[in-house]
């Protein structure tokens, strides 16, 4: 498989008019991305909005993504679920249609303790063995937080190979687990850490910047790489309000998808957030 380093991009998935998945937009955008500093991307994650994308929509999306960049990036796909069967049958059809790896948040609303989160995995990866899971962390969208003493236990688990670590306070390796920030403000931290890499939404816009924060980093160089982070901060805030809203809007700004339209119960960005988005890449270029 691809090794789950670098900069990994959480990509948006576009969508037409009519609120269709828009697959050639999404082929464009994945190739921008790799030209522009991915090491690879995410299909279907909170920033593709896969809340809002059915079964069928999100295998032929990645389908698509591997078709066109899978030969020369990572594509991991998401495929965690509050529900543990649902979670399995997103994940094997992940699996065959070409993932590299699969994205397993925490399931939300149910609120499971730690014996279900585990068993929660255990499932998953009993039933597809052969695709690598990272463990999302996001206890600000799933309510449940897994602290490192319990990743450290789903370490255990031989297909779990990495966490995705959203809980910035928590940000610490973990033994049998590759470290991936889960937050663009959490990019540097880890690679501070000397964490794996980070799955990214900045990334979308200053891909090659990131990227050249992750190369300085492995050549030893964090000056460099803190100076490029104190730059981009604005536009991390920027996105961060009620992901992917404000991603939508900069990248129909910057011409990379066509339309910023997503779909409800998310609404397009009003005034006031495009004006904070404009700045934001105004100040960058």
């Amino acid at each position: 498989m691809s090794e789950l380093r670098g900069v990994i991009t959480a990509m948006a998935t576009p969508f037409d008019p009519e609120g269709r998945v828009d697959e050639a937009a999404a082929r464009r955008l994945a190739g921008y991305l790799v030209e522009n500093g991915s090491h690879g991307v995410v299909v279907a994650g909170s920033t593709g909005e896969a809340a809002t994308l059915d079964d069928r929509e999100h295998i032929d999306l990645l389908r698509a993504v591997v078709d066109e960049i899978g030969a020369e990036a990572t594509v991991v796909c998401g495929t965690g679920t509050n529900d543990t069967r649902h979670s399995i049958e997103l994940t094997r059809a992940a699996a065959d249609a070409g993932a590299d790896a699969g994205l397993v948040v925490t399931p939300y609303y149910n609120k499971p303790n730690k014996a279900g989160i585990r068993a929660h995995f255990e499932a998953i990866a009993a039933a597809v063995p052969d695709l690598p899971l990272i463990v999302y962390n996001i206890p600000s969208r799933v309510v449940v937080n897994v602290p490192p003493a319990d990743l450290a236990e789903l370490a255990e688990i031989e297909s779990v190979v990495a966490v995705k670590q959203a809980q910035n306070q928590e940000l610490q390796q973990i033994e049998g687990m590759a470290l991936l920030a889960g937050n663009d403000d959490g990019f540097l931290p880890t690679l501070e850490l000397e964490g794996a890499g980070g799955i990214l939404v900045a990334s979308h816009l200053v891909g090659p910047q990131m990227r050249e924060m992750w190369d300085a980093a492995q050549a030893g160089n964090l000056a460099r790489a803190r100076e490029i982070d104190s730059g981009l901060r604005n536009l991390y805030d920027v996105l961060s309000i009620t992901n992917p809203i404000p991603l939508k809007a900069a990248l129909q700004m910057s011409g990379l998808i066509p339309h910023g339209g997503l779909r409800l119960p998310l609404v397009e960005a009003d005034d006031e957030q495009r004006a904070a988005v404009r700045a934001a890449l105004d100040a960058i270029r």
